[in-house]
């Protein structure tokens, strides 16, 4: 691998202006593309196979007219007043008038109005699913009651969540800021520094176009673009920044600007494939929990980091090819020809080299206290509860928060959760009598509030009842609920029952992926352990990584349950509400966590190993391993948390849940796990870290990530012709 990287960076060094502008128009085709193909984003969750999404294709099929988007007017009367059926008709004749209703219900008729008479809900119906509501459906439906005096009206529901987009804010150019200045500090030149920078932009521009380009056709949830943009920007950076550092360490040996981008495209190229590879591997394999919108999330987000890793292959070493030895500090520049660099290098002097001295001289004291320690910031993961966001987690002034808000003033939390039961029989005959008998056994159930007589459809063959529990959505109450429910109408023969509607959706999504995330956790860490094993051809280095991930992942968990469910610290996030940590955040979390712990374990590690091999001591391998490289893991993983934490501060509770973890995430892997506990776990592992059973080193293939074969190639061919280096 390492070798075939190589002659594709001195190729693109040479080509550098077909690469850029090769580059260049991809990112204007896509660009084109998504501003004529682009469709619109949806919050429509589907879980195919569990009950409540069965009971929704069934309502779609002998139950049209229920089976669309509903919204939901909330009215109120001021305080002392109540309201009267003709405060209400204007605002009735004008949901009534908007195109696509089928219904707009009166609340004096469905009884809908409070036990005081100041609150009212006005249920409109439409006929078509959220996902095909336009926005100019949902901006007429925002509009009622607009010009209603003295009342207080505010919108809810799926019409008015249908076009969620996506929103990017100051908060995000934060991280990209701080990305800059991080850089700039690191390598002492605005020029690599805004080159990196660059790079990283042109390849996420080009993955995000090309998604936005497909989601005319595909149905993306507003969620799905953000997350490939915080990973694109994040990965993209790393990346980049891995290949620039290695080869100005190239030029400062003395190698010439074309060998050293082929070298530096071979070696860190080499780790960034493995990287990238590990995230994308894992992204994808979201598709195995079977949830469509969980898949077109995570393989949009493998497709823009496969993006930032090809951009990082070809596109950088054609900048360096523009850039020469201008990547370095002013006062190093045209000395990398005539120089060998050893004064330049200052072998074992620098915070690395100390660190990894003191890590690896205290290493059991270091083991205790950093396993001790994630061990204690892991224990809030016991209370951990999985729901789907729901409008009370809304920012405070939206509108779906706002309705949400009112209802729960004038009705009480359980007018947010209610609930469908769909009975289906042969007959109408069938149908009614079990429908009627699943209304007196549902209303008996504890913790349902009220159950309004059936509705039969115009055959009479399927009948709906609609339940109102007595607690929230995201209620642990609500959960024990719909099960009690689910078991007390399971004994009703001759009738299918089921139990949909937004909350029974999301219960259901919960505990389906709830029973995947020990699966799909044995299939990361188990996939961690045999790519680990083929990299550095050892059988204890793997399993210690594979530990540290998983204290990495708990603690992560912990810390992210402390903040966004129990609310500790939450104020500093700008966080309203706590509640349940969406559905999809722990799987969604282990599959990226996974392959940016992989990534900084290959570029720490394998540099031991490099140094183990050339016939150092374990522990001074393991020293030289940090004190080379880990002023770049300290600088990329700085760079993640930026982008990262920059996503925290969004509105969004979604985007600020995946932010904030994944940067409490990449901050617990890259300075406690991988730079502190894992050279001090070399260290007291010693030669048999690098131990490998006979049969296993005669059957695993070798994978040359240091690029071993590539320097005794290099070696053993005479030198070739290369430009010069360009100075400023």
């Amino acid at each position: 691998m390492a070798t075939l990287l190589y002659r594709l960076g001195r190729a693109a060094f040479r080509r550098r202006g077909r690469v850029l502008a090769a580059w260049l128009l991809l990112l204007g085709l896509l660009g084109g593309a998504a501003g004529a193909f682009s469709g619109t984003m949806t919050d429509d969750f589907t879980m195919p196979g569990t009950e409540s999404q069965q009971a929704m294709d069934a309502l779609e099929r002998d139950f049209p007219q229920a089976s669309g988007a509903s919204g939901t007017v909330v009215v109120a009367a001021p305080e002392g007043h109540i309201l009267a059926p003709a405060d209400l008709a204007p605002l009735l004749q004008e949901a009534a008038d908007i195109p696509g209703v089928v219904a707009a219900m009166d609340p004096f008729a469905t009884g809908a109005v409070s036990e005081d008479g100041r609150y009212a809900l006005i249920q409109t119906q439409f006929d078509s699913p959220a996902a095909d509501i336009t926005q100019a459906q949902t901006d007429a439906f925002e509009q009622v009651g607009a010009d209603a005096e003295g009342l207080r009206v505010e919108h809810g529901g799926e019409i008015v969540t249908a076009h969620a987009g996506v929103h990017t804010g100051a908060t995000e150019v934060i991280g990209v800021l701080v990305a800059a200045v991080v850089l700039v500090i690191t390598f002492g030149s605005l020029v690599a520094a805004g080159m990196t920078l660059l790079n990283a932009l042109i390849g996420v521009g080009v993955g995000m176009a090309g998604l936005f380009a497909l989601s005319g056709s595909v149905e993306l949830s507003s969620t799905a673009p953000i997350l490939a943009l915080m990973l694109g920007l994040a990965v993209g950076i790393d990346y980049s920044l891995f290949i620039a550092s290695r080869y100005r360490q190239f030029l400062t040996d003395g190698v010439a600007p074309e060998d050293a981008a082929g070298r530096a495209t071979g070696t860190a190229g080499s780790a960034v494939v493995f990287a990238g590879a590990t995230v994308v591997i894992a992204l994808c394999g979201l598709s195995v929990v079977g949830i469509p919108f969980l898949t077109v999330m995570g393989l949009a987000a493998a497709a823009t980091v496969a993006v930032a890793v090809l951009v990082a292959l070809t596109l950088l070493p054609a900048m360096l090819g523009f850039t020469g030895d201008r990547v370095l500090p002013r006062a190093q520049r045209g000395k990398a020809n005539a120089s060998t660099g050893t004064e330049q290098r200052r072998p074992e002097q620098g915070a690395g080299f100390a660190w990894g001295r003191l890590v690896t001289r205290l290493r059991i004291p270091v083991l205790l206290v950093g396993v001790a320690g994630l061990g204690l910031l892991a224990l809030p993961m016991q209370d951990m509860r999985l729901a789907l966001p729901d409008a009370s987690t809304a920012a405070e002034d939206s509108p779906e928060r706002q309705a949400f808000d009112l209802t729960t003033e004038g009705f009480g939390p359980g007018f947010n959760a209610r609930l469908v039961a769909v009975v289906t029989g042969d007959t109408p005959e069938a149908t009614g009598q079990a429908a009627e008998r699943a209304a007196g056994v549902i209303d008996a159930t504890d913790g349902v509030l009220t159950v309004t007589p059936p509705q039969p459809n115009e055959t009479g063959t399927t009948a709906l009842l609609n339940i109102t529990p007595a607690t929230g959505p995201t209620d642990a109450a609500t959960e024990d609920t719909v099960h009690a429910i689910r078991d007390q109408v399971a004994d009703i023969e001759g009738v299918d029952i089921a139990l949909t509607g937004t909350t029974a959706v999301g219960i259901d999504v919960s505990e389906k992926l709830a029973d995947a995330l020990p699966v799909y956790l044995l299939l990361v860490v188990g996939l961690s352990v045999l790519l680990l094993m083929l990299v550095f051809r050892s059988v204890l280095v793997p399993l210690k990584a594979a530990v540290g991930f998983l204290l990495t992942v708990g603690a992560t968990f912990g810390l992210t349950v402390a903040v966004f469910q129990q609310g500790h610290l939450a104020g500093l996030i700008g966080l309203d509400t706590t509640g349940p940590l969406v559905s999809f955040l722990p799987i969604l979390l282990i599959g990226i966590l996974f392959g940016l712990a992989m990534d900084y374990e290959v570029f720490l590690v394998s540099r031991m190993r490099e140094d183990y091999v050339h016939g150092h001591t374990p522990r001074q391998a393991t020293v030289n391993g940090l004190g080379h490289n880990g002023r770049v893991v300290s600088a990329a993983a700085v760079i993640m948390i930026a982008v990262f934490a920059g996503f925290a501060l969004a509105d969004d509770p979604i985007i600020k849940s995946i932010g904030f973890a994944l940067a409490v995430g990449v901050l617990i892997d890259a300075f406690i796990v991988r730079m502190t506990l894992v050279p001090a776990t070399m260290a007291l592992l010693g030669r048999t870290a690098w131990r490998l059973p006979r049969f296993l080193d005669r059957a695993l293939p070798n994978l040359d990530i240091e690029g071993e074969q590539l320097q005794r190639e290099l070696a053993a061919r005479p030198s070739e012709p290369s430009e010069p280096a360009r100075s400023a």
